[in-house]
């Protein structure tokens, strides 16, 4: 999961909750202090929540951007339904286009990760609320084998086991694959108050979704949409020469984003502030 190296919204941003039509979801929403070129909407990968972009905020909003990042349906601070069904891919790239909407429309779209796969189909539904769509950390289709398998093993947890349970469960097996630099206790806090607000029924059915995901590639490049496909030097959810070879196919600019790994919105957000916003002020 995405750990954001701070939780302080800067004084360019507030927290609020953004009423649609499909509900109310929670999200960071950043101006900047002249009118805006452009309104980005960033959409979290699983496990994740609006939080993995709060580096992005400041830089994104000095830049003369509005950035929305926001939780999804039952994620985090936003609820939902005990009900898998709620959150099948359909329905989640519906939500996507209804924030868009209510943002006014013409919205850069950044999806991270599961986010890509989600912003993805809301594009293939209809590109209309979308003036460009960036896929960061996210490949073509399903995830590697590996996390194939390790995902599977969630979903059969939450299944049988409380989020409690299964949050202890993750942190020790984490523990001896490969032991962690000690997190500070407030981002500790954080990443479990964030895991047990999360909808169990949502990480299921989009646990499903990562490791069956067809390749969707061919239907994107139709839709005449500036493209942008950005991910660190090295990922463990997708081999990275195939997000290479999805951006080829694509016709869509590439960023590699050096000494990044799964989550350069986090792990390097300066250099991908950069790169976002010379790909937005091209589009």
């Amino acid at each position: 999961m995405s750990r954001p190296p701070f939780l302080t919204l800067p004084p360019c941003a507030r927290a609020y909750r953004l009423s649609t039509p499909r509900g109310e979801f929670a999200v960071h929403d950043a101006h900047p202090s002249s009118p805006p070129r452009g309104t980005v909407l960033l959409v979290p990968g699983f496990t994740g929540s609006k939080e993995d972009f709060i580096a992005l905020l400041e830089p994104l909003a000095a830049a003369g951007y509005r950035a929305v990042a926001v939780d999804g349906r039952g994620q985090h601070e936003t609820g939902g339904p005990r009900d898998e069904a709620a959150y099948a891919q359909g329905e989640l790239a519906s939500d996507v286009r209804a924030q868009a909407e209510a943002l006014g429309g013409g919205v850069h779209l950044l999806g991270h990760s599961l986010g890509g796969l989600i912003s993805r189909a809301a594009v293939l539904g209809d590109a209309s609320p979308f003036r460009s769509l960036t896929i960061m950390s996210c490949g073509p289709a399903a995830i590697s084998a590996l996390q194939q398998e390790r995902t599977h093993r969630l979903v059969a947890a939450l299944g049988a086991y409380d989020m409690g349970t299964v949050w202890l469960e993750m942190r020790r097996a984490d523990g001896e694959s490969a032991p962690a630099a000690p997190v500070p206790p407030e981002l500790d806090a954080f990443l479990r108050r964030r895991w047990m607000g999360t909808v169990p029924e949502q990480l299921m059915a989009t646990g499903r979704q990562l490791t069956a995901e067809p390749d969707r590639t061919a239907q994107l490049a139709a839709v005449p949409l500036p493209k942008h496909v950005i991910s660190g030097a090295v990922d463990y959810a997708w081999p990275v020469p195939s997000i290479d070879a999805m951006a080829k196919e694509l016709s869509a600019v590439r960023t590699v984003v050096e000494g990044a790994e799964h989550s350069p919105n986090a792990e390097r957000p300066g250099p991908t502030a950069e790169a976002l916003v010379r790909f937005w002020d091209g589009s």
